[in-house]
């Protein structure tokens, strides 16, 4: 019998990093833990991105994620924001690194079709989404966890893609092996 595997979603920001932890089971998700890091905006950098690391440091261990998603930054005018969410980023995937945990990156359109079909969703519709999937009672809150376990719900579905397109590899390459061993009966 095959285990859950845990996925962590991860949506960075400086003041309010969101994670967002669930676990797949064949084609189910299940919800199991959710929330955000906080940072004061009055504190030094410095010490704002070792309680992003401390904390998230806390998370891995105690939930021990198989899978990582993390949304990809993208900021259209303000260079400072992200500057900040870039070095909340960097401390993440050093975290992940010495965890040797795997990432992977997903753009906000991305998440927004996986969880809606809808590359320009609201994010009001991608958190409905959210509680829908997860079997919720209510939006989870902040947004930012919220946001985080899209990410999570994303990291699951483009698992599941990527074992339908190798199962159809196998498949094909093992037809192909049985096309080639009946060729090879007809000719002796």
């Amino acid at each position: 019998m095959s285990r859950r595997k845990k996925i962590l979603g991860i949506d960075p920001g400086l003041a309010d990093l969101g994670w967002g932890i669930i676990e797949v089971e064949k084609n189910r998700v299940f919800p199991v833990d959710y929330g955000v890091i906080k940072t004061k905006a009055n504190t030094p950098l410095a010490e704002r991105l070792s309680i992003i690391y401390t904390e998230l440091k806390q998370l891995i261990s105690q939930h021990q994620p198989d899978h990582v998603g993390i949304e990809k930054l993208f900021f259209g005018k303000n260079a400072k924001t992200a500057m900040s969410v870039g070095e909340a980023r960097g401390v993440v995937v050093l975290t992940l690194f010495q965890h040797a945990l795997i990432y992977t990156e997903f753009t906000p359109a991305a998440v927004k079709i996986a969880l809606t079909g809808y590359g320009n969703a609201d994010k009001h519709q991608v958190q409905e989404m959210v509680k829908h999937t997860l079997k919720l009672r209510q939006i989870p809150k902040p947004d930012d966890a919220a946001d985080a376990l899209a990410i999570a719900i994303t990291m699951a579905y483009n698992l599941k893609l990527n074992q339908i397109v190798e199962d159809k590899r196998k498949d094909k390459e093992a037809a192909q092996r049985f096309y080639q061993k009946i060729q090879l009966a007809q000719q002796s």
